[in-house]
């Protein structure tokens, strides 16, 4: 069983910048795939990012390519998500989720979620 729990999320304006952490406790990641989603109010989920337990990553949309940038810390058990450039369209609430040897396409564990709020 692995718990996650986000952190960092907050009120920004457009153009800033904010990095969010996903912490996992009960696990390491090492073996992990781990992803961020959004959901925006009265939207779908939408898939980010993932990094890819053996390394790569794998990005949702081209508007988020070069704005959004995951990384991880095995030692410490925390992916991050830094988001520069900031839009209003970027407000949502922000979901980490991780599965084993994952491939990016399926996520069995998920956190409670981080809200991002983007003024204009």
């Amino acid at each position: 069983q692995v718990q996650l729990v986000e952190s960092g999320g907050g009120l920004v304006q457009a153009g800033g910048s904010l990095r969010l952490s996903c912490a996992a406790s009960g696990r390491t990641l090492r073996t992990y795939t781990v992803g961020w989603f959004r959901q925006a109010p009265g939207k779908e989920r939408e898939f980010v990012v993932a990094s890819i337990w053996n390394g790569d990553s794998t990005y949702g949309g081209d508007s988020l390519t070069g704005r959004f940038t995951i990384s991880r810390d095995n030692a410490k058990s925390t992916v991050y998500l830094q988001m520069n450039s900031l839009k209003p369209e970027d407000t949502a609430v922000y979901y980490c989720a991780a599965s084993l040897l994952g491939s990016g396409r399926n996520f069995d564990y998920w956190g409670q979620g981080t809200q991002v709020t983007v003024s204009s």
